[in-house]
């Protein structure tokens, strides 16, 4: 099953999205809206700890997001080795946080 279930913390000025199953051009919807209406400078935390495989599309929407001009910090965490690998050889690890 693959799902995105999105966690504001005003707090912090922060939203966390916990992605679970494939990162695929699947939740292009549901990724696009997690953006929507936030203010800018929120911090974006992507988090893979359920993640277990992702395509081209998914490094593309994230890419879209960190250049799309907003002052939003975005991190990567939680990882497993194989993704990890595809962001090394994509070298998102030079555009993103990956924790």
């Amino acid at each position: 099953m693959t799902s995105l279930v999105s966690h504001r913390s005003k707090e912090k000025n922060e939203v966390t999205l916990d992605i679970q199953g494939e990162f695929t051009y699947q939740l292009h919807r549901e990724f696009r809206e997690a953006y929507r209406d936030e203010p800018e400078g929120t911090a974006y935390i992507i988090n893979l700890f359920k993640t277990e495989y992702m395509d081209s599309a998914a490094l593309g929407m994230l890419l879209r997001e960190q250049t799309n001009g907003d002052s939003a910090k975005i991190t990567i965490k939680g990882c497993r080795e194989s993704l990890r690998k595809i962001f090394t050889i994509a070298r998102f690890d030079e555009l993103f946080q990956i924790i």
